[in-house]
């Protein structure tokens, strides 16, 4: 999955890191579900401790549809990320056209109980080989 360069945003001393790949073997063009997986990772690039508290996604598909998901922590994580260290997750998303993008945000707190929003970047999910069509 790390054979495509990573998506990347920072955000007050926070770096996240997202790679998505195409899941075939879990997709059914026929009955139009396309899977995608995503490797995230966060890295804590400041001098104090960051907690990941909720996540916020917009996921668009290639007919400009849009849904929102909103929940607490990550793959039920609510992470404590140290200085210097990194925290990473997989997860999946599937859609209903071959193509499609997802974007968001993590509120995160640090060691003074400052509440901020990371940015996750915007990222594309492509059917490998073909060409993006989006409405």
């Amino acid at each position: 999955m790390h054979d495509t360069p990573a998506y990347t945003a920072e955000t007050q001393g926070v770096l996240v890191k997202v790679r998505p790949s195409y899941l075939a073997g879990q997709s059914d063009p026929e009955a139009g579900r396309w899977v995608w997986a995503y490797q995230i990772e966060i890295v804590n690039l400041g001098a104090v401790p960051v907690q990941l508290i909720s996540r916020h996604w917009i996921i668009t598909d290639a007919h400009g549809r849009v849904e929102e998901v909103r929940g607490p922590g990550v793959v039920g994580d609510q992470p404590v990320i140290a200085p210097g260290d990194s925290y990473s997750y997989a997860s999946g998303c599937p859609l209903p056209t071959p193509s499609g993008s997802m974007v968001g945000t993590y509120a995160m707190t640090d060691g003074a109980g400052r509440v901020f929003e990371a940015a996750i970047p915007a990222f594309s999910l492509d059917v490998p080989g073909q060409k993006r069509v989006l409405n």
